[in-house]
C-alpha cells in the first residue's frame, strides 16, 4: 500500500475520478477531519480506513498500491462534466497533475486542457496564472495552425489582461482575435467576435481614447439584429458606460435602461446580476449621483443575489453599498463596507478595484486619517504609470473633491 503523501494524492485521484467530493465518503468510520488529513497526506491510512475507502469509492483494496500515472483525456472529460464552482481548486490540481505527468499527449488535448486550466484559474481568481497558462495555450494554437483555437485563446487572454489591469495588453491582444476572426469567418462564432469588440471598446476607453471606444461602440450597437438577448444587454452597458466616460450622462442612463430591459432573469440570472450591477454604478458616477434609484435598484438585487450571486458579484455589492454610504455622509459605514470588499482577493475588473481602493482612500481623508492623502496619491500615480490615463484622472478628480469637502 501507498505510505502518504502518495497515498493522499492517489485518494483524491480515485475520489475525483468518480465525481465524488470529501462529504460524499464521510460516515461510520470515516470523519471529515480525519479524511481531509488523509488526502494532505499527514496521517498515515490504518488498513481498516482503506478498505472503507475502496468500499466507498467502489474499487478494489489494490487501487492503493500504485500511484496510477494520470491519462489526460481521462481527466480533461471528468473535469469537464464538473460544474460544481466550489471543486475548481480541486478540478486545478487534478487538471495540473494531468498536465505535469502526459507530456507526451497530443497538442489539440493539451491545449483543451490548458483552456480548462485557464478557466479554473479564473474561477480561483489567479490571474497570474491564468495569464501564464493562455500564453501556452497561444503557443500550442500557433504550431497547430489551428485559427478557431488561436482566436479562442486570444480573446481568452485578452479578457485576463484586462483583469490584471494590462489595457495595452489587452487592446494588442483583442485587436489579434479579431484579425483571426476576419480572416476566418466561418470559423470563430460571431457572437464571440461582438464580445471581442466590446474588450476592445473597453480598453480603448482605459488607455484614454474615448472618441475611438464611442465609434467602436456605436458600431456593435448598429449591428446588432435585435434589441433582446445577452448580446444586446451587454453592448447596451459597455455603450452606457463609455457615455459616462463622456459625461453624457442621461444618454448613459438611456442606455443602462435598454440593457435592464434586453435580458429577462428567467433566461440569464446572473447576467441580470450584473446589469443591474453595473446600473447602480453608473447611477453613482453621475453628477449629481443618483442615489434613490441607485438604492431602489440594491434593493431590486438582493434576493437574487443571495440566491445565486458569485463571489465577484458579493464583493461588488459590498463596494457599491459603500459607494453609496460614502454619498450619505455615512463614513462610519462605508468604511466598514470597503475594507469589508477590500479584505478578500479581489474579483473585480481592475477599474473597480483601484476605485474601491480610491473609495477607502476617501472616506480615510473624511475621517482624518494622516496618511490617507499619500495613499491615494501613491494610487494614482501607480494607475498613471500604467498608461490609464482616464482610470487615473478619475482618482485625481476624486481627491480634489475629497480635499474641497474637507475644506
Amino acid at each position: 500500500m501507498l505510505q502518504q503523501p502518495e497515498f493522499g494524492r492517489r485518494l483524491r485521484q480515485l475520489r475525483m475520478e468518480r465525481g465524488k467530493s470529501q462529504a460524499d465518503l464521510v460516515g461510520l468510520g470515516m470523519s471529515a477531519a480525519y479524511l481531509s488529513r488523509l488526502e494532505s497526506g499527514s496521517r498515515e491510512p490504518t488498513a481498516r480506513a482503506v478498505e472503507y475507502l475502496a468500499e466507498a469509492l467502489q474499487v478494489p483494496v489494490e487501487a492503493f498500491d500504485d500511484l496510477a500515472g494520470p491519462n489526460l483525456a481521462d481527466v480533461l472529460g471528468m473535469v469537464f462534466t464538473s460544474s460544481d464552482a466550489t471543486r475548481a481548486a480541486e478540478a486545478r490540481d487534478l487538471l495540473t497533475a494531468a498536465l505535469d505527468g502526459t507530456p507526451g499527449a497530443d497538442a489539440t488535448t493539451r491545449w483543451l486542457a490548458l483552456s480548462e486550466l485557464a478557466r479554473l484559474y479564473n474561477i480561483l481568481g489567479d490571474h497570474e496564472r491564468e495569464r501564464d497558462t493562455l500564453v501556452e495555450a497561444c503557443a500550442i494554437s500557433d504550431e497547430l495552425k489551428r485559427p478557431a483555437l488561436q482566436a479562442q485563446a486570444r480573446l481568452q487572454l485578452a479578457r485576463c489582461y484586462r483583469h490584471l489591469g494590462d489595457a495595452a495588453a489587452t487592446r494588442d491582444t483583442v485587436r489579434e482575435a479579431l484579425r483571426l476572426g476576419e480572416r476566418h469567418q466561418f470559423m470563430v462564432p460571431p457572437s464571440d467576435l461582438i464580445r471581442a469588440r466590446l474588450m476592445l471598446v473597453s480598453a480603448e476607453a482605459e488607455l484614454g481614447d474615448i472618441t475611438e471606444a464611442a465609434r467602436l461602440s456605436a458600431e456593435v450597437c448598429d449591428s446588432l439584429t435585435t434589441e433582446r438577448g445577452a448580446l444586446a444587454a451587454e453592448a447596451y452597458w459597455t455603450a452606457a458606460t463609455v457615455a459616462t466616460w463622456q459625461r453624457d450622462y442621461p444618454r448613459a442612463g438611456t442606455l443602462i435602461d435598454a440593457a435592464m430591459a434586453a435580458i429577462d432573469a428567467r433566461d440569464d440570472m446572473v447576467l441580470w446580476i450584473r446589469i443591474r450591477l453595473a446600473a447602480i454604478s453608473l447611477a453613482l458616477q453621475a453628477s449629481p449621483p443618483r442615489i434613490d434609484e441607485a438604492q431602489s435598484l440594491l434593493d431590486v438585487v438582493a434576493p437574487a443575489l443571495a440566491l445565486v450571486g458569485t463571489a465577484r458579484n458579493r464583493q461588488e455589492h459590498l463596494y457599491l453599498q459603500a459607494q453609496l454610504a460614502y454619498h450619505r455622509g455615512e463614513l462610519e459605514r462605508a468604511a466598514l463596507l470597503a475594507k469589508e470588499a477590500l479584505a478578500v482577493p479581489s474579483l473585480m475588473a481592475f477599474r473597480d478595484q483601484v476605485m474601491l481602493e480610491a473609495l477607502d482612500g476617501r472616506v480615510a481623508m473624511r475621517l482624518g486619517e494622516r496618511d490617507a492623502l499619500a495613499r491615494l496619491t501613491a494610487l494614482a500615480e501607480r494607475v498613471t504609470a500604467m498608461h490609464m490615463p482616464e482610470v487615473a484622472a478619475d482618482i485625481w478628480r476624486a481627491i480634489a473633491m475629497t480635499a474641497t469637502t474637507e475644506d
